[in-house]
């Protein structure tokens, strides 16, 4: 008897053992995947905050480019910003010229491209059009704006990129903090 009790005793164990274990693994299975900045099939396909795909891995890009040249997550915040107020995140091969007729203020035609809407004076189009090199030109020359970490995010973007508005990048910070934080979450 005492046998039979010490058996089931053991059974029920067992069986709370497994169940134990069972529970912890099926919860894990829901939980979502780490996202790591360098690798895009790791990114949320809903996308953050209104941005996905091809968007998030120039974000991405220019995240990584940021941290290879000394930039924190400041200045992370403030290329991500950039880059959704003048391409929406995307690398594209026309400007405001081809888009509004928009001239430069001597009445020249604009030459904007890339994910930086970057004029021919920032560089060749080869050099425009790879996100890497076009964040590189973006953060050389924010790097030379005095104290740009101590003014107003988008004050500092329109003394790099001289847009008309200087409040214009102001709209992007949210959205640029979220995917910038959501991209810096440990693999």
């Amino acid at each position: 008897m005492l046998r039979r009790i010490a058996v089931s005793a053991a059974v029920v164990l067992l069986a709370a053992g497994v169940a134990a274990v069972a529970i912890p693994l099926s919860l894990a299975q829901e939980r979502p995947v780490a996202i790591c900045l360098s690798d895009p099939t790791t990114f949320a396909p809903q996308g953050v905050a209104g941005w996905q795909g091809e968007q998030l891995e120039n974000a991405a890009t220019i995240m990584q480019t940021a941290s290879a040249l000394g930039f924190g997550r400041d200045g992370q915040v403030l290329g991500v910003m950039t880059a959704m107020g003048e391409s929406s995140l995307r690398n594209i091969d026309y400007g405001d010229w081809e888009t509004t007729g928009f001239t430069n203020p001597d009445g020249s035609r604009t030459t904007s491209i890339g994910l930086f809407q970057q004029q021919e004076w920032w560089g060749s189009v080869e050099q425009r059009m790879d996100p890497a090199t076009a964040a590189t030109l973006f953060y050389e020359r924010l790097a030379r704006v005095p104290e740009w970490h101590a003014i107003d995010p988008s004050l500092a973007i329109h003394r790099v990129q001289i847009n008309l508005d200087p409040a214009y990048y102001s709209r992007y910070r949210a959205d640029a903090i979220a995917v910038v934080d959501a991209l810096s979450t440990t693999c």
